[in-house]
């Protein structure tokens, strides 16, 4: 019997995560061969010098039993992070899972860029599709509600072993845990810099940086060695190293989060947990067109939800009260998440599995490159 060849196309190993679930239930399905592959995972210097990582992680995969791909074969379904250079893969089924959702604007000015190509669209909830609707950036693709398989394994019981991930980062599992998440840009990395470390004192502080963080490209090395350099005086807090790509195994664990504008926000309203959110000038971030950097004004995301503080020294109060939220949060944000979310049954995977299917079998969906 002919498989039908589906490959996961990465550009950065933290696009894996988005991925992994889906990966599986096409892996125990012997009708598929999948393949990964990662092209884009580099560490730059001074800003001039590049180092190449992805062969490193590309061995990774292969010791773990992946069958990797260098692009240069023909696929059947052709599964994307981002935008990609759809003319190199052909008349494939081409389909978009968001690596991160979130609040920015790049998901909608990235699609716009790739009229008039043909997405197959896979969304976490009604307000991405809502959003993509309202940003004008849909034209030939077409949109599914689905969930998001990112979350799957949480929603799975005993998935997840709190003490034993606490321990494996040197924690103490008898104390609440502080998950810090910032996103590169727009951060509030240089303003909470020490405040993080003084609020939290009395908890486990776990701190995951962007992906970025690490790269030198997109953002300043700065972003990981400012809390690198404090961990010595603070020994209740973990630096999460960059090839600790799923951050889930963190959401588990985390008994709130601090962030302002990255994906991590909408995952943790997932888990049904109250949140931190750091306010930033909205009407200052813009891209150089004029565009706004987030879609959405952030001091104004999860409000009623979430606590939102907009100085460092509201940290340790902001974080108490995640901790310990009012009815009234717990109720706005059950209603949010709603809205933000379909289905969180750990079954969105599936529903993916099961649209892209019916896309391959109807054949009428494959994607046109551009002439």
């Amino acid at each position: 019997m002919t498989k039908i060849k589906i490959l996961f196309k990465m550009f950065y190993l933290y696009h894996k995560a988005a991925f992994d679930p889906l990966i599986k239930v096409f892996s125990d399905d012997p009708a598929y061969e999948v393949s990964l592959s990662l092209t884009h995972e580099i560490n730059r210097f001074f800003g001039t010098f590049i180092r190449q990582e992805s062969s490193k992680y590309i061995q990774r995969f292969k010791a773990e039993g992946y069958r990797v791909s260098d692009e240069s074969e023909e696929f059947d379904i052709v599964v994307v992070p981002d935008t990609v250079e759809e003319s190199r893969y052909g008349k494939t089924l081409l389909c978009f899972v968001n690596h991160g959702t979130g609040i920015k604007n790049v998901l909608y000015r990235n699609l716009r860029k790739h009229q008039p190509n043909r997405y197959m669209i896979f969304v976490e909830g009604q307000y991405r599709v809502d959003k993509l609707t309202e940003s004008g950036c849909i034209f030939n693709c077409e949109v599914y509600k689905v969930g998001l398989p990112k979350l799957d394994p949480y929603f799975k019981k005993g998935f997840f072993n709190r003490e034993d991930i606490l321990n494996s980062f040197g924690l103490n599992p008898e104390k609440k845990t502080v998950l810090f998440a910032p996103t590169y840009k727009p951060t509030c990395v240089y303003k909470v810099k020490n405040a993080i470390f003084e609020a939290t004192r009395k908890y486990n502080l776990i701190i995951k940086l962007h992906h970025y963080a690490w790269m030198g490209k997109y953002a300043r090395h700065s972003q990981h060695r400012i809390f690198e350099r404090r961990l010595k005086k603070n020994p209740h807090a973990v630096v999460i190293p960059k090839n600790y790509y799923n951050i889930l195994p963190l959401l588990a664990v985390a008994d709130t989060l601090v962030s302002e504008a990255s994906s991590t926000v909408f995952d943790f309203l997932a888990t049904g947990k109250t949140g931190v959110i750091y306010d930033l000038p909205h009407e200052q971030m813009k891209h150089t067109d004029g565009e706004y950097i987030l879609s959405t004004d952030n001091r104004e995301f999860l409000k009623g939800a979430f606590v939102h503080i907009n100085h460092p020294d509201q940290l340790e109060v902001g974080i108490t009260q995640a901790l310990n939220p009012v009815e009234e949060n717990v109720e706005t944000a059950k209603k949010d998440r709603n809205y933000f979310f379909y289905k969180l049954d750990g079954k969105a995977s599936e529903r993916v599995k099961t649209e892209i299917e019916r896309l391959f079998a109807e054949g009428t969906h494959m994607n046109h490159p551009q002439q």
